[in-house]
């Protein structure tokens, strides 16, 4: 464990920090701004599938890694406990983000079937013409 820090020294620690994630979460807002064409509407890279949108998502996807880093090792004191415990915590976050993550993919592909399920069930679908029927049995037998 680290030594005893002085209340003013612990207050200044807690500034800095809040100051630093303002900072990164506002540079994130005007970045997402920025890529989705509301600050410069003839800008957009956001949307297009390709490296501006790769770009686009690492950087958001980095800032936000390392708000939640800062925020479980500082805020929350992780970086002076001893390894044992930060992997016992971490690990099982780890596994709730992942757990996270696959929910939402299986959410969008049921989202997606429901939707084909939908489409499929609105379908007006025409007879074909066809011939004069016949019977089932024996020709003849049906009228038609």
């Amino acid at each position: 464990m680290a030594a005893h820090q002085s209340y003013e020294d612990q207050k200044k620690l807690v500034f800095y920090g809040l100051k630093l994630l303002g900072i990164i979460t506002i540079v994130e807002v005007v970045f997402a701004l920025f890529a989705k064409g509301h600050i410069v509407p003839s800008i957009t890279f956001g949307k297009d599938g390709g490296i501006g949108q790769a770009i686009y998502m690492l950087a958001m996807i980095g800032a936000s890694l390392y708000k939640a880093y800062f925020i479980v090792f500082f805020f929350m004191h992780m970086s002076h406990e001893v390894k044992g415990l930060v992997l016992s915590v971490l690990l099982p976050m780890l596994l709730l983000v992942w757990a996270i993550i696959a929910f939402f993919q299986e959410g969008g592909r049921w989202g997606a079937a429901r939707e084909q399920i939908k489409q499929k069930n609105q379908e007006v679908v025409q007879p074909a013409p066809s011939a004069k029927p016949t019977g089932y049995w024996l020709d003849g037998t049906m009228r038609g």
